[in-house]
């Protein structure tokens, strides 16, 4: 499988300066670092790739090699005689002669700076939304900085019709023409101009607005539309909402990904609301009708006698609206049951009560009913 152009993968211009480089690559370094996507094995990906082609464009002879030889840059001073710059050496006879045939059709054609129109990058943002918010959905207003077609040139690079001219150097094609005397015979070889950089042009009226690239970076307001229901990792694609194309391509798409914040009360389990709601032993013991909050307001729960700690009800579609088809999940209800830490004399007697009504044996730390009624039938 072919590599991406490494300009490509930045976003930038051929003739992009170091300092141009550089930014490129904390914008994107940034979006995509691991650090912030730990869940996201498509962004580590992105980021590997995005450091790979710094780590060439940001070195002036590893990118003068790139320039001219593509992803089988060849160092041809070094000890193996065709190292590349990542290291990796050629793997015999039949990767020379694609090295010779390149631009000339079949694997070599891979080299070949695009001249058509090209689709711009796709762009994702990380929204943090509150569980209400999940559950309710509507619309919601973010701000992105992303690469836009420059208005005062049209992405032509100039803004007056003589502002370009065909490169002299390879006659408007973006490549060049080279032959080679090798131990196999003359062999031609097609590689990107140096002259304009493959681009086929050269700008001598550049666009003072965007500096000749064709893209300025705006900051940007788009609408979202928030669909109830979604989960925390949900995306929402916007269809053109990406990075400008180049040369008149489509823009690349927007990836919204939704952060759903902690609540202080529900937790959630798909679409199913978990909370917990502590009575006390006597109402354990003879049932209660208890007000539970739900994510939109209260509701009823009859608790029955008898019930134990760590019991969990059901109330049937109180829970987050089903993120892809209709209703709702439910609500869990796990009852904790409270035991009092301290008790006032009568409460104390009560208990001693109905433990000795029911058999029990408890510990008393004072002469309470049990030691009373002990001392009545001893004494009669």
């Amino acid at each position: 499988m072919s590599k991406r152009d490494y300009y490509e993968i930045l976003g930038i211009e051929r003739n992009a300066s170091s300092d141009e480089v550089k930014k490129a690559y904390r914008r994107l370094a940034k979006q995509y670092h691991p650090d912030f996507n730990k869940d996201d094995t498509e962004a580590e990906n992105k980021f590997k790739e995005i450091k790979e082609a710094y780590d060439v464009l940001s070195d002036p002879q590893k990118r003068d090699y790139y320039d001219r030889f593509g992803h089988s840059a060849t160092n041809q001073g070094g000890p193996s005689g065709f190292e590349g710059f990542s290291g990796a050496g050629f793997g015999g006879i039949d990767e020379i002669f694609e090295q010779f045939f390149s631009g000339m059709g079949g694997m070599g054609g891979r080299r070949r700076r695009p001249q058509g129109p090209e689709q711009g990058d796709h762009l994702r943002y990380d929204l943090e939304i509150s569980l209400e918010e999940a559950f309710h959905g509507g619309k919601k207003t973010i701000t992105i900085p992303r690469t836009e077609t420059c208005p005062d040139c049209d992405g032509k690079q100039t803004r007056s019709p003589e502002g370009s001219e065909t490169c002299t150097s390879c006659g408007g094609s973006g490549q060049q023409q080279y032959t080679r005397s090798t131990p196999f015979g003359r062999f031609v070889s097609m590689q990107v101009c140096s002259n304009c950089r493959g681009e086929g042009k050269i700008i001598n009226d550049p666009c003072p607005n965007c500096n000749a690239q064709g893209r300025i970076v705006q900051e940007r307001k788009i609408d979202l539309d928030i669909p109830p229901g979604v989960e925390d990792g949900s995306r929402l694609r916007v269809s053109g909402g990406g990075e400008a194309g180049l040369r008149g391509g489509p823009s690349g798409d927007l990836y919204v990904v939704f952060r759903v914040r902690p609540h202080k009360i529900f937790k959630r389990k798909g679409s199913d609301l978990w909370v917990e709601e502590t009575i006390s032993i006597s109402q354990a013991a003879l049932g209660v009708e208890k007000e539970v909050p739900t994510i939109d307001g209260n509701a009823t729960l009859r608790i029955p006698e008898g019930t134990q700690h760590g019991t969990n009800f059901r109330l049937k579609g109180q829970g987050m609206p089903h993120l892809r088809g209709s209703g709702r999940g439910d609500l869990r209800v796990t009852v904790k049951v409270n035991v009092p830490k301290r008790l006032n004399q009568r409460q104390k007697e009560l208990l001693e009560e109905f433990a000795y009504l029911s058999g029990e044996e408890v510990g008393v730390e004072s002469k309470g009913f049990i030691d009373r009624m002990k001392d009545a039938f001893s004494s009669g």
